[in-house]
């Protein structure tokens, strides 16, 4: 991801008893338990998932 924008995403709330769309986008974001961080490709499609989750996940840095 050398050059690339890219995004530290921490997830922070539990995906029990959410909607099973909820708990897919943590699995395409490759976050499944708590406290996992995952550095992502800042791209529109990666934004947009953090942003349907965005009660169970929070952005902790941002890269250039």
């Amino acid at each position: 991801m050398a050059g690339k924008k890219t995004i530290v995403v921490e997830q922070i709330a539990s995906a029990n008893r959410r909607p099973g769309i909820q708990r897919q986008t943590l699995i395409g974001l490759g976050l499944a338990k708590m406290h996992r961080r995952r550095e992502l490709e800042d791209t529109p499609a990666v934004r947009g998932m953090v942003n349907r989750i965005a009660h169970l996940v929070r952005i902790v840095d941002e890269k250039k």
